[in-house]
């Protein structure tokens, strides 16, 4: 059975006619790097690494307004790397950013 919704304008509160108080914001606080695990073969530490630079890339991406991977060519990748302050990256980084914006939609 079809449910139909009714779009109305939220309503204040009632009984109150002061206006409402200011949101409380909080300060960003990053987290603490911990070091990677030792012990892993170096491929691990690699795959990770770029695993990090791909989702960095794509989050700078995705708030610039590029939403489409067909839209996200290598050139525009690393204009944005370099916009953000990271190393260009490598031809397997700019597939691995262009899948997270493919996936992540």
């Amino acid at each position: 059975m079809a449910v139909a919704r009714l779009m109305t304008k939220p309503t204040e509160p009632t009984g109150s006619t002061s206006p409402r108080a200011p949101e409380t914001v909080v300060a960003y606080t990053p987290l603490r790097k911990q070091p990677l695990p030792a012990g892993r073969p170096r491929e691990w530490y690699v795959t990770h690494n770029r695993r990090l630079k791909a989702m960095r890339l794509a989050i700078a991406l995705l708030d610039s307004g590029i939403h489409y991977p067909a839209t996200a060519d290598n050139t525009h990748i690393r204009s944005t790397a370099d916009r953000i302050g990271i190393h260009p990256p490598s031809d397997t980084t700019c597939r691995m950013v262009r899948a997270l914006i493919r996936y992540g939609r």
